[in-house]
């Protein structure tokens, strides 16, 4: 490890990126002490400490505490996930989007922009949807969140936060670009990762105070520590499909004759279903932040907590949704097929063309299910042991739960800042950065972070 550390920093091109992402990243983090004008900070963040389970916890996990201090960059990355899943939606339903997604880099770049677009007006209605929110706020302690509530703070938080976001966006375009890794990836990754420390603060607190005893602390990380060596095991899990290809003379060369696969991987889209879920369900929230007074966006708001039944049912269901909706994005078995006739490979027992292409889709839908049911098991599973399962809520049928035991009703009170859908970004991310910082070694003829003996560490998309 301390080898493939020193032939990093021996690599000038290799070593000005780290550096480049790591500056990028600590630009951000600065972003994080700077407040949104006309904001009561100390009682905004008692009210966040108590909303750990609702959309207002989620939008703080997703931001880095951005959003429970309301610093500039409060939105965070969200409305540009959920632009991305808009233009994604629309690709498959408009048919000049998906002229542009045909066109190449081309084409590329015009979506890029259309979701910047987007981008900024989710931000101008989300920063107005919060603004009158923290209006509405009733005060704490005597002191109100907003100190001089009206037009003008509205006009500054949407001017502010939707700056803040496109400033968010720029950041990471250019790690995409000239930095290691996916920007935004990166960017989530540094939000949820910069509460370790209060996370950590908080566990040794509860030492202190006898609220947990060593016993259980010890256990929860030994679960943490599983769940985390799960998630690398399913991340590096592959479906390999064998190919032949078949010899051909090409002058005095042959070409052809070797055995090979087709590598599917049981977890094609990794953490991107479990974010655009998540993102989907914060956006209806928004309008009940908005339309407070409105009794259907505060049933709704309600149904949308973390815990309830509604939440659950749509969380586990835009999961599996987007976990093939990203797989049939990112992977055309008929254009593999094809690909393997032209090049004379095909799969034995299997005839090349529209039968290849229908064998390899049968099986790359059965993996995506597995795949699927895993992400929603890991996003699901950690927030029941923090909020639990509100099934007593249920209309007509409710009352029949209530004899349940508490830790299943209301959760274990194990209030770990890590989450299930946050575990999966950091892991994720981890794997994908480390993968592309060990490609870089590779092709420049050094090990991997594993030695010569060691096998290489595979990613999610390898």
């Amino acid at each position: 490890m301390i080898e493939s550390l020193r032939n990093i920093w021996n690599m000038k091109d290799l070593r000005t990126r780290i550096l480049f992402t790591l500056s990028i990243l600590a630009v951000y983090r600065v972003g994080a002490f700077i407040p949104t004008p006309g904001i009561n900070t100390e009682v905004l963040r008692q009210i966040f400490d108590r909303s750990r389970g609702t959309v207002l916890g989620f939008l703080d996990l997703f931001s880095g505490g951005n959003f429970g201090n309301f610093t500039i960059f409060a939105l965070g990355i969200t409305p540009y996930i959920t632009a991305s899943i808009i233009l994604q939606l629309l690709t498959v339903v408009w048919p000049y989007l998906e002229r542009l997604s045909k066109e190449g880099e081309l084409g590329r770049k015009k979506i890029t922009q259309y979701t910047r677009y987007l981008t900024v007006c989710l931000s101008l209605i989300q920063s107005v949807g919060i603004a009158s929110f923290l209006q509405s706020m009733p005060a704490e302690g005597g002191a109100q969140v907003v100190t001089n509530p009206g037009f003008g703070f509205v006009f500054m938080t949407m001017l502010t936060q939707t700056c803040g976001t496109a400033f968010i966006m720029w950041l990471g375009e250019r790690i995409s670009e000239r930095g290691v890794g996916n920007g935004m990836s990166l960017i989530i990754f540094a939000g949820i990762v910069s509460g370790l420390p209060s996370a950590t603060r908080g566990i040794f607190s509860r030492l202190i105070q006898q609220q947990w005893t060593p016993l259980f602390v010890i256990i929860l990380l030994a679960i943490m520590v599983v769940v985390v060596g799960f998630i690398v095991l399913v991340e590096r899990a592959q479906r390999r499909i064998p190919v032949q290809y078949a010899k051909r003379v090409v002058g005095r060369r042959v070409m052809g004759g070797q055995a090979t696969h087709l590598p599917l991987k049981v977890n094609v889209g990794g953490v991107i279903p479990v974010i655009f879920a998540s993102s989907v369900l914060t956006f209806p929230q928004t309008f009940g932040l908005m339309f407070q007074e409105s009794r259907f966006f505060n049933s709704l708001t309600d149904a949308l907590r973390f815990g309830e039944p509604l939440y659950n049912l749509l969380f586990v269901t835009f999961i599996i949704f987007f976990c093939y909706f990203y797989t049939s994005i990112v992977f055309n078995p008929t254009e593999v097929a094809d690909n393997m006739r032209k090049y004379g490979g095909f799969i034995p027992g299997i005839r090349p063309g529209r039968t290849t292409a229908a064998h390899v889709e049968t099986i790359l839908t059965r993996i995506t299910f597995a795949g699927a049911i895993y992400l929603a098991l890991i996003a699901v599973i950690p927030e029941f042991m923090i909020t639990g399962f509100h099934i007593h809520h249920l209309p007509w049928v409710g009352s029949y739960f209530e004899s349940l035991p508490n830790w299943i009703l209301n959760g274990m009170g194990v209030q770990f800042y890590f989450g299930g859908t946050s575990l999966l970004i950091v892991v994720g991310v981890a794997m994908d950065t480390v993968q592309q910082i060990e490609a870089q070694l590779i092709m420049r003829h050094y090990d991997g972070f594993l030695g010569p003996r060691g096998r290489r560490i595979r990613g999610r998309r390898s």
